[in-house]
């Protein structure tokens, strides 16, 4: 019991944090603020409206929350594999927005990694059976872990991005529309991995969001954009396959 209530505390902490963060920052910037201000030729940002998703991050998250709380959840087998590393993820991810918000750029990094790795873990721990999950169990279980997972990888890389853009990192001297695709590929490529393994078309879908919202953010730069938009497109096909495959070889129930 203590792990749940601990993992519903820790939800819902991460949410009034990021809420208080966004609507009252400390030097009156708030995350999308300072994006436009410091890192607009880092043309792997995204454009704004992208980060609403963390709505639906947090919506899915209290839902987890809620369910996983519930009695009947105390010795599901999937959650107890799961231990406390949403609850690390979720302290990782308080600080690094005040690393983020006070331009601690590097740090920051470091933090990311203290979200991701434990949500990988997650992933996986939930994913070791998943093709005997339930419909109530793969909504309420692993679609909050899949949104949040998938938004954090491609923000791993955007951080990883304007970290560099702020130490004045050169690129080896190629230039950033290319450093930019090869940024998109490595994506592209982490997604295309975890949609033949998983068959995980949600998320899938958060990263095609994120390469579509890049595309129209870099619509003057042909080559950053179009690049975004075959890899989101190749990305859908891959998740057609994918789910018709799935659905002729396994039952739901």
């Amino acid at each position: 019991m203590l792990r749940q209530v601990t993992t519903l505390v820790a939800i819902l902490s991460s949410i009034i944090i990021n809420t208080i963060s966004n609507f009252f920052p400390a030097d009156g910037l708030d995350m999308a603020s300072l994006s436009d201000e410091l890192f607009t030729s880092v043309q792997i940002l995204p454009a704004n409206y992208a980060f609403a998703i963390w709505g639906l991050i947090y919506l899915s998250l209290i839902i987890f929350g809620i369910y996983q709380v519930q009695p009947s959840q105390r010795y599901n087998p999937r959650l107890q594999r799961s231990g406390y590393l949403l609850v690390f993820a979720c302290i990782a991810q308080c600080t690094w927005i005040y690393l983020f918000l006070a331009r601690l750029f590097p740090l920051s990094v470091i933090a990311m990694l203290g979200i991701l790795v434990p949500l990988i873990l997650m992933y996986q721990a939930l994913h070791l059976d998943y093709h005997l999950i339930s419909l109530k169990e793969e909504w309420f279980i692993r679609t909050p872990i899949s949104i949040y997972l998938g938004w954090i990888t491609a923000a791993f890389v955007v951080n990883v991005s304007v970290t560099l853009y702020s130490l004045n990192w050169n690129g080896w001297n190629i230039a950033s529309p290319i450093w930019t695709v090869i940024m998109m590929t490595v994506a592209t490529a982490i997604t295309s991995f975890v949609i033949v393994k998983y068959q995980d078309t949600v998320y899938a879908l958060v990263i095609i969001w994120t390469l579509v919202a890049i595309a129209i953010r870099q619509w003057h730069t042909p080559l950053v954009t179009g690049m975004a938009i075959l890899m989101a497109i190749a990305l859908v096909l891959l998740c057609l396959m994918g789910n018709r495959k799935l659905s002729s070889t396994v039952p739901k129930y």
